[in-house]
């Protein structure tokens, strides 16, 4: 998936208190994983509704593994969800294309 340029983020008061408390992840470490060159981003079909999502596993600054649910409106990313990767997921992330 190509992202918006620049790429700009748009933040549910929710959602982001909701990551924090729950998974302990800062926007910052969400935000920074959209610019790791080996994430990878998948079409989430099972609950693209109303509007398409994505899932997106991705490295932080201090290598930490997220998985990252987001949803593209006008032209900016809006996360609606980030938690670190479980055993499978690790496998994805190093899996090479």
């Amino acid at each position: 998936m190509k992202f918006p340029e620049p790429v700009e983020f748009v933040w549910d008061r929710a959602n982001k208190f909701k990551n924090l408390e729950k998974h302990n992840v800062s926007t910052d470490e969400i935000e920074q994983v959209f610019f790791d060159e080996k994430k990878k981003t998948f079409l989430d079909i099972v609950h693209s509704g109303r509007e398409i999502r994505y899932r997106l596993i991705g490295k932080t600054k201090n290598a930490r593994l997220l998985f990252v649910v987001f949803t593209v409106r006008s032209n900016k990313i809006r996360v609606i969800s980030a938690r670190d990767l479980n055993q499978k997921e690790y496998k994805l992330y190093e899996k090479r294309t």
